[in-house]
């Protein structure tokens, strides 16, 4: 099972900036599709954007044009840059890994669930 941990959540005015960061146990990460997810309170968790192990992505509609996932396999490392941030965008942000895009949209995940890393968007 892959082991992930999420950072850079915080608290930033809406318009605001956050990239959070996902960071994997092991090496073959770079071999698998990435996904973020997030879940409000009240709310189930819904995946908002995936990059695969070839650096092809996707997003949610609410939040195409202002988020960007990418990936460094060199740090084992998934990012998720998070641009005019929104109010609704107030989550807890997950990740997790899935043998390819399919996979995570079905759920065949490869991590366990951790803490997530909180983003609030609040003036």
């Amino acid at each position: 099972q892959v082991q992930l941990v999420e950072s850079g959540g915080g608290m930033v005015q809406p318009g605001g900036s956050l990239r959070l960061s996902c960071a994997a146990s092991v090496s073959s990460f770079s071999t698998k599709a990435v996904g973020w997810y997030r879940q409000a309170p009240g709310k189930q968790r819904d995946l908002v954007a995936t990059i695969t192990r070839d650096g092809s992505t996707t997003y949610a509609d609410s939040v195409k044009g202002r988020f960007t996932i990418s990936r460094d396999n060199a740090k084992n490392t998934v990012y998720l840059q998070m641009n005019s941030l929104k109010p609704e965008d107030t989550a807890v942000y997950y990740c997790n890994a899935g043998v390819s895009r399919l996979g995570l949209v079905a759920g065949a995940l490869l991590g366990s669930w951790g803490q997530g890393t909180q983003v609030t968007v609040s003036s």
